[in-house]
């Protein structure tokens, strides 16, 4: 049979999207709008288990409640203006979502105010390209 070709949520942690550096190879955007959220080189690959609310609108993203993914996977941002184009919800606790700042589609990440140096982007809830 012939070979099927790798499918979209192949690890992420693959040469597709990691550098030997540890960094993004592609840029980061937007699944809903296509907007780019980071540029190639600007962020991390980490593991680390976080619960996100299910995917809606910032306004919604904010009240929270709704049920939610546990994600491992994510671009680890350390400094607030490397992203192109996010937007942050309300605190949520001592939580912040990102959003897109284009559609407000999200939340795409998580930004903990008790660590101000680590903004947390989802690989599940961003494209590449």
């Amino acid at each position: 049979p012939p070979a099927r070709p790798p499918s979209p949520a192949a690890a992420p942690g693959s040469a597709e999207l990691v550098c030997a550096q540890g960094r993004n190879l592609k840029a980061v955007l937007c699944q809903r709008c296509g907007s780019r959220v980071l540029l190639p080189g600007a962020a991390t690959f980490a593991r680390r288990e976080l619960l996100l609310p299910a995917m809606r609108k910032k306004a919604a993203a904010a009240a929270g409640g709704g049920g939610g993914d546990v994600l491992r996977e994510h671009w680890l941002v350390r400094d607030m203006f490397s992203f192109e184009n996010v937007g942050f919800t309300r605190d949520v606790g001592n939580v912040k979502f990102l959003v897109c700042a284009d559609c407000e589609a999200g939340p795409i990440g998580w930004h903990c105010l008790d660590d101000k140096d680590s903004f947390y982007v989802a690989l599940e809830r961003v494209a590449h390209e």
